[in-house]
Formats: C-alpha cells, sequence, structure tokens
C-alpha cells in the first residue's frame, strides 16, 4: 500500500474540538511534525477534513 506523509503546518489554537480531535487521530501534536500513514480513504478523509491546517509531503 502507498504511504502518505502528513505535516502540520498550522496550529490548532482557536479550531473546533472536531478538529483537533482529528490532528490527534492522525498523531500529530506538535507544529512542523510530520507522521507516515497508509493511502487509506479513511485517512485521505481525515486530511481532507483539516486541509487548511495540514500538508501532505510525498
Amino acid at each position: 500500500m502507498a504511504k502518505i506523509q502528513v505535516k502540520q503546518v498550522r496550529s490548532a489554537i482557536g479550531r473546533t474540538k472536531t478538529q483537533k480531535r482529528t490532528l490527534e487521530a492522525l498523531g500529530l501534536k506538535k507544529l512542523h511534525q510530520v507522521v507516515e500513514h497508509d493511502d487509506t480513504p479513511a485517512i485521505l478523509g481525515m486530511v481532507a477534513a483539516i486541509r487548511h491546517l495540514v500538508e501532505v509531503v510525498k
């Protein structure tokens, strides 16, 4: 399965609880942190929901 790297580029301060929980579910805790996940529909959906806070690094 293909892998994607997700990098947090904006702060979670002032964001909704749902957006904060999505960041946590992806394993992102700090700015500029990069995590690697499988390229599944569930992960891509989470990334799409917070696309203004993260960047996909391939």
